[in-house]
């Protein structure tokens, strides 16, 4: 994130709606904020998106300026993203870490399913081929609630906790939420990533039924319910936006 100094407000113009990096063409969503003193650059989960929050009143030139001159470091960011553009047969998609080809059955009708055949994990898809990127997402969708429900419940009993409702979402901000009545929410795309990160979603939302916060705590709490937990805190850092880059 990057910012500088607010200049006098002077009448803004037109602003760009998107901005070309690396080849690839991302939607720039430009937010006014009264109290901002500086303009502030985020890159959107999955490299999707960028977005700009702006002093009220600036210029659009001041805006053009700022991009001109963090085209650098942005090429470097989302160099790092994949374009993965729309799923489509014999393109590969990640379960529980491991990559699937997916492959059309060419039957109209019928659930994704997992298999393998002389070593090579596939994903067998129905249907017709605009509609794979559904047929994909609710796959992941019942793997994540299939693995997490079971995770969630055996993690509240170690401590105690009762759980109240889980819902599954395509969150792009967080992995997961639980409010202080026992209501949890997961992204269903952590689906794409392998079981030790998947358990520790499970134990840090959990953990959270005994600590509403991230002090040492929490983290103590995590421990306990998941020993893998720092390293599954640096596979999200290192590979979560490849799981938010997937577009379905």
């Amino acid at each position: 994130m990057f910012g500088f100094g607010r200049t006098s407000p002077r009448k803004p113009a037109p602003r760009p709606a998107s901005i070309v990096v690396n080849g690839r063409e991302l939607p720039l969503i430009v937010r006014e904020n009264a109290r901002a003193t500086r303009v502030t650059l985020r890159i959107e989960p999955g490299g999707q998106a960028l977005k700009l929050t702006v002093p009220r009143g600036l210029p659009g030139r001041e805006i053009d300026d700022f991009l001109t001159r963090h085209h650098g470091w942005l090429m470097t960011r989302l160099a790092r993203v994949p374009d993965a553009g729309p799923l489509a047969h014999d393109k590969t998609i990640a379960i529980r870490g491991i990559d699937h080809r997916i492959e059309m059955t060419g039957k109209l009708r019928g659930l994704a399913e997992e298999t393998e055949i002389d070593g090579v994990r596939l994903l067998l898809v129905s249907g017709a081929p605009e509609h794979v990127g559904r047929r994909v997402s609710d796959h992941l969708k019942r793997v994540a609630r299939r693995e997490l429900d079971g995770l969630v419940r055996i993690h509240a009993a170690t401590l105690g906790k009762p759980v109240r409702a889980i819902a599954y979402k395509d969150t792009r901000s967080r992995w997961g939420s639980c409010t202080s009545d026992g209501n949890l929410s997961f992204s269903w795309r952590i689906a794409m990533a392998p079981d030790f990160v998947i358990d520790y979603l499970a134990a840090h939302e959990v953990a959270h039924l005994k600590e509403m916060n991230h002090g040492p705590d929490f983290w103590a709490t995590c421990l306990q319910l998941c020993p893998r937990t720092k390293e599954a805190k640096r596979w999200l850092k290192q590979n979560g936006s490849r799981l938010f880059a997937v577009t379905f």
